[in-house]
């Protein structure tokens, strides 16, 4: 199997360069040569997080970038963060740098972040400076796209992944009479591939599809999202997209005498015979004419045919005759290449009555009484789940929940529920990160504590350990909302997944059109096969030993010919990864009295975590930890002092005997 996929030359070569320029693709874009600049100074605000906002006077035509860039708060700011990207968004939605700033009205707030930086390969090419078109805001219109690909789309469309974790929608700017292609092209933050596919805008809410080759006229201020058209008998491509061929296998094409990839080509005698025999009837049950056909006489072979139908009856007749029943042994062969490690996933029972008792700790996190997740008591009175469970919930300057969640351990049965108990989570949250690190891995998880006074189940963290190379792993969660299971499944090495991936698309080919290799390289994640779907995320991951390994996350789903949801791989985040930003977020934060209680309980590996906490601790050479060491409340707590005296030793060097 390949990842990679054969793009095509793009039709418009000049739009991929972001800032709004000169497009000679389309006769509507040309400028004319009479047309004045229209600019209007106006002002609007901005702001960095919770900062105060600040005004911001544009007074020539330029882009959003450009009149941020005359602010001297700004360009200190932009200089801290010039490792990362910029965004910006505008009522939620995230336009580009180089998005026009005659757009920008009076009563907009702009407010101005920082995500980790696709790779250079992927950095959107609004980056780059270009020549301004000078035109009035009328002759230019906005529409929104979803970060988030719709039907049939199974991975990331935008170039930086990180994007998506932060808003739902971008705006895109384009000019009357260009197309679609050309105004996304340009914005330069949609993955490349979309346009290589057969992919088209479908209007949230509303029926039908705009094709990419339509004029953006009449988009103005709509919002859709990127799905891509199943059309497998289409005869013809449609310009920048590709046919089923092309998705995730290559095929191998004929090669001509020179060596240069090429159509087929028939040969002249062939095409004599064709055009002689245009006058016999087409194949019975055919819809085929003799000249679309693709089945011709061979020349000059009568006489082979008539030879081939007289042992034809005698052919048929001796396999009648004899018949092979294949040997049981045969059989048990096939099924031991084929199935036999499925047997594998049968459970000892001292492991399955260890995994019952372990799956106490086990809940289901609600948001205001509706399955939202699910998620495990990692240590005292602390729930570990996934960070995009209570992403939409979460207040990220309070650091606090802005709606009811509660969490129950005891739903295990359909009778159970009304009647299962629940327990109430703080408004408080103890730890929280969803966002993706500078190495491109995303930080996906929420530390959140319960109220005190109800019987608890023990954590899970005594339990821990660390993320196996392959084997047999068990899954234990709430998928579909539904009451508590388990899934015993196997680890897909990452050396395995393309082959994973490949067995689906052979069986659902006209439903899986649209894979990205991002994945395929990350090795930092455990990908297995399971069926724990929606509103599992959060669920234990337990190795063949019982311990708890990682959390279950998310999977790449896609809906098969009968309707049926299924998935081409899931994933799930290591916990050691996890217990790691964990100590890391709440030193940062101050919280140490979640860090008392994390240090009072004992766990294996323990000295392992502190291992690879000290090298990231000296690795980075984070301040908070040199501060923690002289807060007052750390000098008076005998196990918070030894902790940071610990990462704040420094390794004598080794001396070496020379002779």
């Amino acid at each position: 199997m390949s990842k990679e996929v054969k793009k095509e030359e793009p039709m418009e070569q000049n739009v991929k360069n972001g800032e709004p320029g000169e497009c000679s693709q389309s006769p509507h874009l040309k400028p004319n040569a009479k047309e004045k600049e229209v600019h209007t100074v106006h002002s609007f605000k901005w702001r960095y997080k919770n900062q105060m906002p600040m005004l911001i006077t544009c007074s020539k035509a330029g882009t959003v970038e450009n009149s941020l860039r005359t602010s001297e708060m700004f360009k200190d700011l932009h200089e801290k963060n010039k490792e990362k990207e910029l965004v910006i968004k505008r009522n939620a939605k995230a336009i580009s740098n180089h998005f026009p700033c005659c757009l920008i009205e009076k009563e907009d707030l702009l407010n101005v972040m920082y995500i980790g930086a696709a790779k250079k390969s992927e950095q959107p090419p609004g980056e780059a400076a270009q020549p301004q078109r000078k035109v009035s805001s009328d002759k230019l219109v906005t529409f929104h796209v979803a970060t988030r690909g719709g039907k049939r789309i199974i991975n990331d469309i935008m170039s930086n992944t990180a994007l998506k974790t932060e808003v739902k929608n971008i705006s895109v700017y384009a000019y009357k009479g260009e197309t679609v292609k050309q105004a996304l092209q340009r914005d330069g933050r949609l993955d490349e591939e979309i346009f290589q596919k057969n992919c088209v805008l479908s209007e949230l809410n509303e029926e039908g599809g705009t094709e990419m080759s339509n004029i953006v006229d009449d988009l103005d201020g709509k919002s859709f999202e990127v799905i891509l058209l199943n059309n497998p008998c289409q005869s013809k491509k449609q310009p920048g997209s590709l046919d089923n061929t092309d998705m995730l296998l290559n095929e191998p094409q004929r090669s001509g005498a020179d060596g240069n990839q090429g159509p087929p080509q028939q040969s002249t005698a062939s095409e004599s015979v064709n055009t002689q025999t245009t006058e016999e009837s087409p194949m019975p049950n055919s819809s085929m004419t003799p000249e679309t056909s693709p089945f011709h006489q061979i020349l000059n072979s009568e006489k082979m045919l008539n030879l081939l139908r007289s042992q034809f009856e005698d052919l048929v007749k001796q396999m009648k005759t004899q018949q092979k029943v294949p040997k049981l042994s045969d059989v048990q062969n096939l099924l031991s290449v084929e199935y036999g490690k499925n047997t594998k996933t049968c459970l000892e029972v001292k492991t399955a009555k260890r995994l019952m008792d372990l799956s106490k700790s086990v809940c289901q996190v609600r948001i205001n009484g509706s399955a939202a997740g699910s998620g495990f008591l990692l240590f005292d009175k602390f729930v570990l789940t996934n960070g995009h469970v209570v992403k939409n919930i979460y207040d990220q300057e309070r650091g606090q929940l802005r709606e009811n969640v509660t969490v129950t351990f005891s739903f295990e049965s359909l009778e159970q529920t009304d009647s299962c108990e629940t327990v109430q989570v703080k408004t408080e949250v103890a730890a929280f990160e969803h966002h993706t690190d500078v190495s491109g891995y995303l930080c996906d998880w929420a530390l959140l504590e319960l109220c005190p006074g109800q019987a608890l189940p023990d954590g899970l963290l005594k339990h821990f350990g660390f993320v196996p190379p392959s084997g047999g792993i068990c899954i234990i969660g709430h998928p579909e909302g539904g009451v508590k299971k388990i899934d015993p499944c196997f680890i897909i090495p990452p050396d395995h997944r393309e082959q994973a991936v490949e067995k689906h698309y052979e069986e659902n080919k006209e439903c899986i059109q649209l894979v990205t290799d991002s994945f395929f390289n990350n090795r930092q994640v455990l990908s297995y096969d399971t069926c724990f779907y929606f509103w599992s995320s959060g669920s234990p991951v337990f190795d063949e030993h019982c311990n708890v390994v990682a959390m279950h996350s998310g999977g790449y789903a896609y809906e098969n010919a009968k309707c049926q949801t299924q998935s081409v791989i899931e994933y799930a985040h290591p916990l050691s990864l996890i217990i790691e930003q964990i100590i890391l977020k709440i030193v940062e934060t101050g919280k140490f009295d979640v860090l008392k209680e994390f240090l009072s309980c004992e766990y294996p590996k323990h000295q392992q975590v502190m291992e690879n906490l000290k090298k990231i601790v000296d690795g980075r050479n984070l301040t908070a930890f040199k501060n923690a060491a002289d807060n007052l409340e750390v000098q008076n707590d005998k196990r918070l002092k030894t902790f940071f005296e610990l990462l704040s030793q420094k390794e004598e060097p080794v001396l070496m005997d020379i002779d």
